[in-house]
């Protein structure tokens, strides 16, 4: 039935972007977070690759969390002779992380949430309406 295919497909949706909110949650966190050693990394930014595949049984278009990968980029610095985190210079290199960046993706992320949600309530009413009129 295409419903059932329509609410598989949110569901897998919703799984996806909680995934990806967690992930910009964690992020978020970690912002200021340092090395505990001189010449340490700090925490690197992840983020969420998206897999999609095709359900052999019912044909429903599924997405799921592929990978969750981290963030080569640059880390940016910041002069603090007195930090445990500091080199020999006296910087300290702090996560690749744009609070920006991440609030965006947890909005982003939180919408298509809601879209999928949105989904699965009208396809569950319009079932229930189905019934209702089998039942007459």
């Amino acid at each position: 039935m295409e419903l059932n295919r329509s609410i598989q497909t949110a569901l897998s949706s919703l799984k996806l972007n909680d995934a990806r909110m967690r992930i910009a949650a964690e992020n978020i966190a970690n912002a200021s977070s340092t090395a505990q050693t001189p010449n340490g990394e700090p925490y690197r930014r992840k983020f969420v690759v998206m897999e999609s595949r095709q359900d052999q049984e019912t044909g429903a278009s599924l997405v799921r969390v592929g990978r969750v990968m981290r963030d080569r980029g640059q880390f940016s610095t910041r002069h603090e002779p007195g930090h445990p985190a500091a080199d020999a210079n006296g910087y300290v290199k702090y996560p690749n992380v744009d609070t920006l960046v991440e609030q965006v993706d947890v909005r982003e992320a939180q919408r298509a949430y809601e879209a999928s949600l949105y989904v699965i309530t009208s396809a569950r009413a319009l079932l229930a309406r189905t019934i209702g009129l089998l039942r007459e």
